[in-house]
């Protein structure tokens, strides 16, 4: 159907929704791969777009898609990987909260990925690791970031 859809002239692949959401990033929070390259192929849509609330497809691949897909994104030129949302949560934060490990450590590969980045709450990946995210998520971090905290 998506096919059908780009081979028409009128379509444009770009367009955000009414809630501001463009189809890239509708196709990688439901981490369909298929959809993700097909619309990555063309020239006119932006993998590094913001839509709703400063997300790019990266922001809901990192918490709702698949991991191929986050991959996908992160090889793609031109393309920031840290960058936040309108609270300033970043797509490793987002990773962190919803316990994708596997994502956090993607991300976590990209030098441009800045573990302590803090929202617009003062909240850092890291400290919502040690409050909320398991043990798994925590182990994957950079054992630099980790501050051990001796008991008085």
């Amino acid at each position: 159907m998506v096919e059908i859809l780009l081979g028409r002239e009128e379509v444009n692949p770009d367009k955000p929704s009414n809630d501001d959401r463009t189809p890239l990033s509708f196709a990688a929070t439901g981490g369909n791969e298929g959809v993700v390259n097909m619309l990555l192929g063309r020239e006119d849509v932006n993998p590094d777009e913001r839509g709703d609330c400063g997300r790019t497809p990266l922001w809901y691949a990192a918490g709702y898609g698949s991991e191929g897909v986050v991959k996908t994104l992160l090889g793609c030129e031109e393309f920031s990987p840290d960058k936040p949302d309108n609270c300033g949560r970043t797509p490793l934060a987002l990773a962190v909260v919803a316990m994708r490990p596997e994502v956090v450590k993607m991300l976590l590969e990209r030098e441009e990925v800045n573990l302590d980045k803090p929202d617009n709450h003062g909240r850092a990946p890291l400290s919502i690791a040690t409050k909320s995210g398991p043990k798994r998520v925590l182990a994957l971090l950079p054992v630099q970031s980790r501050k051990v905290v001796t008991p008085v």
